[in-house]
């Protein structure tokens, strides 16, 4: 039985996403909530017990929240933000360990829309984050399917021999997470050579950068997004928001 959406915002039909994301999006409660709603065994997915973890095809499953069917409903219009992220402010709409988001620095007109982050920087992290209540930009901008390149420039605090890049684009296992970068550029001068690293990946699994260099002893004293396909931040200040036009968008794409 398909499940009844009205209009299919926020979740791309053809790529499976974690049930917990999509009752989040669909603006029944926060990620964390849904999750705990999971573990108590009050979600079902096709009349059977949901477990954390499972993922659903939206507009084929039926997902049950306490017996209540989801549906995603329709918005007015589509927002999609460009914003330079400072370090100290999460990517998330609710967090009790960390009370400053990202979302406290929208203007006042964006502040009582749901909006998300299309991909993830941790607290830690600073520069170009994509805020929307687009749900398939989103799922394209994050899914590893698409292969859309995510450029970040990081500072380590000792020298990253050549020899050493192989090993971080081959990847290992660490926590149950596969980690690898697609592209390891080591540059840097003077005191900083070997320092400044351009990193490359067509994912973001949770702190994906800082887990792999560590697991090698390189710790990270800054990390930068700086460019999602082709879309590049330049020229803003951090906390500075602005919204993008369509041409902008296809650049995330390209």
């Amino acid at each position: 039985m398909s499940a009844n959406f009205s209009g299919g915002f926020f979740i791309m039909k053809e790529i499976p996403v974690r049930v917990q994301k999509f009752i989040a999006h669909a603006g029944i409660c926060s990620r964390r909530k849904a999750e705990q709603s999971i573990k108590d065994g009050d979600v079902t997915i096709n009349n059977l017990i949901a477990e954390i973890g499972d993922t659903i095809n939206p507009g084929k499953d039926e997902v049950r929240l306490n017996g209540r069917l989801i549906t995603i409903p329709k918005v007015k219009e589509k927002v999609v933000l460009l914003m330079n992220k400072p370090k100290g402010f999460v990517c998330s709409n609710e967090d009790p360990h960390n009370p400053r988001t990202v979302f406290e620095l929208l203007p006042n007109n964006y502040q009582k829309q749901r909006l998300y982050c299309a991909g993830r920087l941790d607290k830690e992290s600073e520069g170009l984050l994509i805020i929307t209540n687009d749900g398939d930009l989103s799922q394209k901008v994050t899914h590893p399917s698409t292969k859309i390149t995510k450029k970040y420039r990081v500072t380590i605090q000792k020298d990253l021999r050549e020899e050493m890049v192989p090993k971080l684009l081959q990847g290992r296992e660490l926590e149950g997470d596969f980690l690898r970068f697609e592209k390891v550029i080591v540059g840097g001068k003077g005191d900083l050579a070997g320092k400044i690293l351009e990193i490359h990946l067509h994912h973001g699994k949770k702190r994906e950068i800082r887990r792999l260099l560590e697991s090698y002893g390189f710790y990270v004293k800054k990390l930068r997004r700086f460019q999602i396909g082709k879309m590049i931040l330049k020229k803003m200040a951090p906390g500075s928001v602005r919204e993008l036009n369509n041409k902008e968008i296809d650049l995330l794409f390209s």
